[in-house]
């Protein structure tokens, strides 16, 4: 796959007029967050201090059509096997016109859901499809359409999440990010996926965010289904609500999901046709939080939380501090 996509970069620098501005950084900056966990299990206590992510990004452009990102995590381990492993983002993007964009590099697999979409610094607790996907991010191409301003249509083409990043096992990703209306934003997504056994799941993933001022509201439902299911709708399925209301420098947030794969979803040889969640199996989890920001803006963010979930049973409760720093900006 790497050379492919080297080679795809190669022609969009050749077919790209270079007659725009010099190449530049224009930020590098990074992000941190701590955590104080407890939990409970069983009446049994337990508690530690960690580490959660340190990222480093960088953004810049060779030209006013040509941009670059890279997000690296500096905390996460690299694998020999897949050496970019700790690298979320490092992608080249050529805005060809003002309605066509190509994008080639490593990138996030666009599967539609907020809580799939949100950077993970900013996510206290996942859910069980969320949480067992083998990857976020992976190096595909993608082509996107704008035709109207907030309104974007991708195609792209990458390694299946739900796959090791070293298999030949593809995502085939149709998506839209934008909006209904001035309160009603949406990122939904149709994705054609391979598993690790090279078997093909449909995935149509509808997420939805509902600006109401100091209160946003996020939900999420996702339908899994393989071809030879019973059932194609509801059978196996993710519905995930979450809610933040702003109070001056307070937020006060709550997130609750259900998740279920019907019994009946073995395929012929006896094995789940999802491998993410499993035939027969359903979760649900939850849990509710507050965020203080004390300089009024994301520089620094104070963060209590609470959550569970019927399948491990452990009461979790963190509280922790996430901070923002620039090391350049232009």
């Amino acid at each position: 796959m790497r050379p492919k996509l080297l080679t795809i970069g190669a022609l969009i620098l050749a077919s790209t007029p270079l007659h725009a501005q010099q190449t530049h950084v224009d930020a590098i900056y990074m992000d941190t967050r701590a955590t104080f966990h407890q939990q409970t299990t069983d009446g049994v206590y337990d508690s530690h201090f960690q580490g959660d992510y340190l990222n480093l990004h960088i953004v810049g452009q060779f030209t006013d059509d040509l941009t670059f990102r890279v997000r690296q995590r500096l905390n996460k381990k690299i694998d020999e096997k897949n050496p970019f492993n700790a690298t979320d983002f490092l992608w080249l993007k050529w805005q060809a016109s003002s309605k066509w964009s190509f994008t080639a590099g490593k990138q996030p697999i666009l599967i539609g859901g907020y809580e799939i979409d949100s950077p993970p610094i900013d996510v206290y607790y996942y859910g069980a499809f969320s949480s067992r996907l083998y990857q976020y991010y992976a190096f595909g191409a993608t082509a996107t359409y704008s035709p109207a301003p907030g309104q974007d249509i991708s195609f792209e083409f990458c390694p299946s999440p739900i796959s090791p990043g070293t298999q030949d096992a593809y995502s085939y990703n149709l998506y839209w990010n934008g909006h209904l209306g001035s309160i009603w934003k949406t990122t939904w997504s149709y994705n054609f996926v391979e598993d690790e056994l090279h078997r093909k799941m449909n995935w149509i993933a509808l997420g939805n965010k509902f600006d109401l001022g100091a209160l946003v509201v996020d939900m999420d439902f996702i339908n899994r289904a393989a071809f030879g299911q019973p059932r194609f709708f509801l059978s196996d399925w993710t519905a995930i609500c979450k809610a933040i209301w702003s109070i001056g420098k307070w937020n006060l947030c709550t997130k609750f999901g259900y998740e279920r794969n019907d019994a009946e979803n073995i395929a012929p040889d006896g094995i789940s046709y999802d491998l993410v969640l499993p035939a027969g199996n359903d979760y649900l989890y939850g849990g509710a939080g507050v965020e203080f920001f004390p300089l009024g803006n994301d520089r620094i963010r104070l963060h209590a939380a609470y959550f569970r979930d019927n399948h491990d049973r452990v009461n979790n409760f963190d509280v922790g501090i996430t901070w923002r720093f620039d090391i350049y900006r232009r």
